[in-house]
């Protein structure tokens, strides 16, 4: 599929999937021994364009909720997300759609989470890995008041806890223990409300830059 086609039929709670190359892209599937380094979630509402809800260290896309630049927890035109991710990043490109579609009320929900966690920073490289690895470990079920923010949190954190508060994910799980693979179809992610997520559909990407 191509990019014009994939941006033409996603919606609301589709994930996109990446998978590169370079270290920091190797050191995250090593460490969370994943297939996949990054994941962010599609937010299609009425006629705006298709944005991208996930978290970076990148700066260089606009934030479309704070229409600002800045790392961390950002809403981008998901079109521009997806080039810069396969084409400067040098990232592969898969689509998973929810199915059935997201309801106006989940809809609603993710930008109720995209109001409270964007801009939120993202974690070091080296806080990230021990995030993850405690996320794993035995303790008391995870707490938090809806309205309470992360203090940081990484691609697959923000991708849960918005699933999480469309009634997608079951509440109670640290956000730390999901890592970009609990979205691939290679793991065994079960969600509620009789919803699935289709297998991976590879997206073609344009590359632009010269070599």
């Amino acid at each position: 599929m191509t990019l014009d086609e994939a941006v033409g039929v996603t919606r609301t709670g589709d994930l996109w999937v990446f998978r590169g190359r370079s270290v920091p892209d190797r050191a995250i599937q090593t460490v969370t021994n994943s297939p996949v380094n990054h994941v962010g979630m599609a937010i299609v509402i009425d006629d705006l364009p298709p944005m991208m809800w996930h978290a970076e260290l990148g700066k260089s896309l606009l934030d479309l909720w704070s229409g600002s630049h800045h790392r961390g927890v950002q809403l981008h035109d998901l079109r521009d997300a997806v080039t810069v991710w396969a084409d400067r990043y040098g990232q592969r490109v898969w689509l998973r759609q929810l199915d059935p579609e997201a309801t106006p009320e989940m809809e609603d929900a993710a930008l109720r989470t995209v109001a409270r966690l964007d801009g939120t920073p993202f974690p070091s490289t080296a806080r990230l890995a021990a995030r993850w690895a405690r996320g794993r470990l035995p303790g008391r079920a995870w707490r938090r008041r809806r309205q309470q923010a992360l203090e940081s949190a990484y691609c697959a954190e923000v991708v849960a806890v918005t699933y999480e508060e469309m009634g997608l994910l079951p509440a109670g799980r640290r956000p730390n223990w999901y890592d970009p693979g609990k979205f691939w179809s290679g793991d065994d992610l079960e969600l509620l409300l009789g919803r699935r997520l289709g297998n991976e559909i590879t997206v073609g990407v344009e590359r632009t830059r010269q070599r």
